[in-house]
């Protein structure tokens, strides 16, 4: 039977680097982002023929639900909820918390939840729910409160999602990624650097000081371990960290 994966923000570092990997092991896609002619340039350079794309806001729960509805003889067997935001936020006129907020933590909540008839409905007795949360679910950071709250909200909506949904057969897991090389963190440490007054390069360094193994993740490895995640069967509302030692959680 086909298996289908759902993923949100496919068009990032990351949600790119997920769709790569999965085409390549022969699942067909349903590639989530709101940009459309980036989510057709990814289309065009994955292998396999039977993906599909939908450009929106995934804080757009009436357009959700309309998808969802057009995805029902679709077997659904995971969503990668991959889709988010970063950048800093003040208490201030033009404040981002909301933004952030609604974008990481809300828009996740109303994909998964918009998506969940498609997915239980799909007779596999095991499907997934994989969430990107970040390593800023586990510390904080001086004027990332939105993004700090946001990604520790996902994991616990990964937990109750998976006391609730257990005996439909899914499971609900995520990943705190910690540095990884995509576009957001260089604009992040960008960001910082300016606030520092450094270069991006002295900030590297001074980043990696409490990276145990001095380097920043690929991409491409965070979707080696999404990829594995879609075959394990007895692993349910836990967190991976990949973070280069940065955290240890044991």
């Amino acid at each position: 039977m086909e298996k289908y994966i759902l993923v949100t923000g496919a068009t990032g570092g990351i949600g790119n680097a997920i769709a790569m990997k999965l085409a390549d092991a022969g699942y067909s896609l349903i590639l989530m982002g709101r940009n459309e002619e980036a989510l057709n340039n990814l289309l065009n350079n994955l292998s396999g023929k039977r993906h599909l794309t939908w450009a929106g806001d995934i804080r757009d729960k009436p357009k959700l639900l309309s998808f969802a509805n057009e995805l029902s003889e679709i077997k659904l067997s995971g969503i990668i909820a991959n889709a988010g935001i970063g950048g800093e936020n003040t208490f201030e006129d033009k404040d981002r918390w909301n933004e952030i907020i609604e974008t990481n933590l809300t828009g996740t909540y109303l994909t998964v939840n918009s998506m969940f008839p498609v997915l239980v409905s799909n007779p596999e007795p095991f499907k997934q729910v994989i969430i990107i949360s970040s390593i800023l679910a586990r510390l904080g950071v001086a004027g990332y409160s939105a993004y700090c709250a946001s990604k520790a909200g996902l994991l616990g909506l990964m937990r109750s999602w998976a006391i609730e949904w257990a005996p439909q057969g899914i499971l609900v897991n995520a990943i705190c990624p910690g540095w990884v090389k995509t576009k957001m963190s260089e604009q992040g440490m960008q960001g910082i650097a300016d606030k520092l007054g450094v270069t991006t390069e002295e900030f590297f360094d001074m980043a990696m000081q409490s990276v145990p193994l001095k380097k920043m993740s690929s991409p491409a490895e965070i979707a080696d371990v999404v990829h594995w995640m879609l075959t394990q069967q007895s692993m349910t509302g836990q967190t991976i960290d990949i973070n280069n030692g940065a955290i240890m959680n044991s």
